[in-house]
């Protein structure tokens, strides 16, 4: 049943989605100053089936389902991937997934309510998983596609749905822990550190160690380790790797999931201020004018330097990450480390 809260809330959903029949649920929940886990929560009952919170269970059954599309996003880039889950490993409060086609890092400790969503089209329905922290914010949605197979989905929604739902109760999201001053800062000791860094996953261990931002220390660390250039820079590689050729990985996270596509990108397109990847397999989305800053940064492994473009927000939240393709044990791609001295060049001219 619903309380008058809910009520009012249904009540000014309605007339919105009236007013803006194409707004997207994320949009309209910033609109109406709620989370969007609150506006899914109205469907209970109709749309909207609640899940347990065995997270680990459910995503260990979710290669029976088939092919599906994953999609992670931020409030400024969408990566949308289709696959299988494969190799799927959660232990305590992480999880991967390391398939060639659904690579995720999961974080479930920020993972609060699930739901699976049926929303009606006119030939049918779409069908989905939906996770949100408690913020109400989506960290992860998994879709059912015609490849699907819709009978092992429905097995899997029956078996880890509940009929006592907590309610769903957001807490605001914390404001970010601001940098100290750049005076506080042991830029000799970051640069040392940095400098003997043998894997790239030693870096966030390592701004931790040190008390220092990540753009922060993309600022401090000189150009021998990071560059920063034009936000235009980040479009500048992504269409570069699309016009050569170079396979890329892209990462797109956000506090409880990222999800990382490997692999070519082809077909770029821009629509109404977002830049669009629209292939068969992988799609994103990224607004332009969310992009703040944009960083060629490199760091050293046993296996060579590792060369990335890093995107962020205005807020320095990260928006996206991009490397050349590679696995550990191996090099870095000759072409890639081409290309991104090329847009250096460019930012430089």
């Amino acid at each position: 049943m619903l309380t008058t809260a809910n009520t009012d809330l249904a009540t000014r959903w309605t007339r919105l989605r009236g007013e803006q029949p194409t707004l997207r649920i994320r949009d309209a929940a910033t609109t109406l100053g709620v989370g969007e886990a609150e506006l899914v929560a109205l469907g209970v009952g109709q749309t909207a089936t609640p899940l347990t919170s065995d997270w680990r269970a459910l995503l260990n059954d979710m290669p029976s389902v088939g092919r599906v599309m994953c999609l992670t996003r931020n409030d400024h880039c969408v990566h949308e991937r289709h696959g299988r889950f494969d190799d799927v490993q959660v232990s305590g409060p992480h999880g991967i997934v390391l398939g060639p086609d659904i690579d995720l890092r999961l974080f479930l400790s920020s993972w609060r309510y699930g739901f699976a969503v049926r929303e009606p089209l006119k030939d049918g329905e779409r069908l989905s998983l939906q996770f949100f922290d408690d913020s109400g914010e989506a960290v992860h949605k998994i879709y059912a596609t015609a490849e699907t197979d819709r009978k092992a989905f429905d097995v899997l929604i029956a078996r880890y749905r509940t009929e006592t739902p907590p309610a769903v109760e957001i807490t605001p999201r914390k404001p970010d822990t601001p940098d100290r001053p750049d005076t506080e800062i042991d830029v000799e000791g970051l640069r040392t550190a940095w400098r003997a860094m043998k894997d790239t996953h030693e870096f966030f261990g390592m701004l931790g160690k040190l008390k220092v931002g990540r753009v922060q220390a993309l600022r401090l660390a000189g150009e021998e380790f990071a560059r920063e250039l034009p936000a235009r820079a980040l479009r500048s590689a992504i269409e570069a790797a699309g016009a050569d050729g170079t396979p890329i990985m892209i990462f797109v996270g956000n506090r409880g999931c990222i999800q990382i596509h490997t692999g070519p990108v082809k077909r770029l397109v821009e629509t109404h201020g977002w830049f669009n990847v629209l292939d068969p397999t992988f799609n994103l989305h990224l607004r332009d004018q969310g992009v703040a800053r944009v960083f060629s940064v490199r760091k050293p492994t046993d296996d060579g330097i590792v060369t990335s473009i890093e995107a962020f927000d205005e807020h320095d939240r990260n928006i996206l990450l991009m490397f050349g393709e590679r696995k550990p044990g191996k090099p870095e791609l000759e072409t890639w480390r081409t290309l991104v001295a090329r847009i250096e060049k460019q930012a430089a001219s």
